[in-house]
């Protein structure tokens, strides 16, 4: 089958590699109808060095399950499926508590002798525990919608849950990425009132509006702060969901914050230091969020999907075939596109 190898910085290549097969009685093969680039594999796009041993790339997709092990009960061949972003038995201790990302005999896509998700298959390990149904066939229109599910609307939706967003809150968002137009979309479905949205990207800050968002800050920094203070009579806002990754935006969200209030940062952070001094812990500032445990979400958001209350796919604003992804890399990395949906 073709796939998705990265070589080196800027070094995509599609190449044939081993069709996947079941290795163990708990595997499922599926074939990938879906798949995009996610901003997080910009990251290694732009600072991998050169490497004789390419790493197999993509976390998001879905598609139909072609084959089973002996022991995989809960999908069978023709089933449309979405994957969560890291595989997971959804048994262990952890994945019990809803945080299927420390699941014990879970792993990451790519690495380990794992398919990624960027290539036309794809073997699943603990198919049952990863894999989530999806009532539609293999050509429904809610396919690029249902995508999201394997990560970014998760991962939103774990800003604004861990910050509990509820009715009537003011929610700053700082980021207009998809994750952050994400975020618009969870914090509306959780009751906020009031969404701010910090991005400069006006196209991108349209579809936020779209989503929910009711202010737009295009202003960064000191500036940024000081106009999301306006907004809010000189507090800032008692939620704060950072959804970029890099410490600048995480020093705007303490600076955008209410005493007293919570920032959840989900943004894969790209720095060490985590600017959090006596000023703001005078202030009572509560920080969390971490990584998405989105096979504990899927079932949840499923459903406003499928009755079209939400329409998360509209951040895909690129279609690519598989052979054309190293131009969807080079166009996510330009901001050339938000995000780029790959078809096999």
């Amino acid at each position: 089958m073709r796939a998705t190898l990265l070589y080196a910085a800027d070094d995509v290549r599609v190449e044939d590699v081993a069709d996947p097969v079941i290795k163990n009685p708990t595997d499922a093969v599926v074939r990938i109808v879906l798949s995009c680039i996610c901003g997080s594999d910009l990251w290694p796009y732009k600072s991998l060095p050169p490497t004789d041993t390419p790493r197999h790339m993509g976390h998001e997709f879905l598609g139909v399950v072609e084959e089973t092990g002996a022991d995989v009960r809960g999908v069978k061949p023709g089933d449309v499926v979405v994957a969560p972003f890291v595989y997971s038995d959804n048994t262990c201790a952890y994945c019990r508590e809803g945080l299927q990302t420390s699941c014990v005999h879970g792993g990451q896509w790519g690495v380990g002798g794992v398919d990624g998700g960027q290539g036309q298959a794809a073997r699943v390990p603990h198919a049952d525990g990863t894999l989530v149904r999806l009532p539609v066939g293999a050509d429904s229109e809610l396919l690029p919608d249902l995508l999201t599910l394997s990560d970014i609307l998760c991962t939103g939706y774990h800003a604004a849950r861990t910050a509990r967003v509820e009715p009537g809150d003011t929610v700053t968002v700082v980021g207009d990425g998809a994750v952050g137009l994400a975020a618009v979309i969870s914090a509306r479905l959780l009751g906020a009132e009031r969404i701010i949205l910090m991005g400069r990207h006006q196209v991108r800050t349209d579809l936020g509006r779209d989503f929910g968002a009711t202010d737009v800050v295009a202003e960064r920094g000191e500036q940024g702060i000081a106009r999301v203070r306006e907004l809010t009579g000189g507090e800032g806002t008692r939620k704060v969901l950072e959804c970029v990754g890099l410490k600048d935006a995480l020093v705007q969200s303490f600076g955008v914050v209410r005493a007293g209030g919570t920032i959840s940062r989900v943004g894969a952070p790209q720095f060490g230091d985590v600017p959090f001094g006596f000023g703001d812990f005078m202030r009572n500032i509560t920080l969390t969020g971490g990584v998405a445990p989105a096979r504990a979400y899927i079932e949840e958001l499923l459903p406003y999907i499928l009755d079209g209350a939400i329409r998360p796919g509209r951040v895909f604003d690129r279609t690519l075939a598989l052979a054309d992804i190293a131009d969807g890399y080079r166009a996510m990395n330009d901001r050339e596109a938000l995000k780029v949906l790959v078809r096999p």
